[in-house]
């Protein structure tokens, strides 16, 4: 099992950098991986429930896909996400967790839990996931630098 964390201040309101992870028509122009995200079913108002298919770049010009079960959400502040595999013992959790500590000011946390059991994919674990978090910390930076950016998006969201 293996377990990769990241975290660092935004220069964004929780607010803000929410609405922009909710907007998954956006997810292609900050996030270098994905090349889009599928809504299968929405969940309740707060998005639980939440099942969307994330369709991504893998090493050697391969596509992956991960079918993903959104709970835990409180809105503006964080939730977690199930990555449900085909075989049993191979789902993968993860969690985004948005912390305001001023105004325009948020720490975000992200953490994903990985356990692949089966060759021959078990053999490439290390790389594989060393690829993989790699891509989601630049998605994190470039997601406050694309806020940064585009002042225009959910500017009612700006904390003043």
């Amino acid at each position: 099992m293996r377990q990769h964390r990241y975290e660092f201040e935004m220069p964004h309101a929780a607010s803000r950098i929410w609405a922009l992870f909710q907007d998954y028509d956006r997810w292609t122009d900050y996030a270098p991986m994905v090349k889009r995200v599928d809504v299968l079913y929405p969940g309740d108002s707060d998005h639980n429930g939440r099942l969307r298919r994330v369709i991504y770049k893998m090493p050697l010009g391969r596509e992956g896909s991960a079918l993903e079960l959104v709970t835990d959400v409180q809105p503006d502040r964080g939730y977690t996400y199930t990555m449900i595999s085909s075989t049993p013992g191979n789902d993968q959790i993860g969690h985004v967790e948005l912390e305001p500590l001023a105004p325009n000011r948020t720490m975000i946390r992200f953490d994903e839990t990985y356990n692949l059991q089966k060759a021959p994919f078990k053999w490439f674990e290390g790389p594989l996931y060393k690829f993989i978090n790699k891509n989601n910390e630049d998605s994190m930076r470039r997601a406050s630098a694309w806020l940064s950016a585009h002042p225009e998006y959910r500017a009612d969201l700006v904390e003043h």
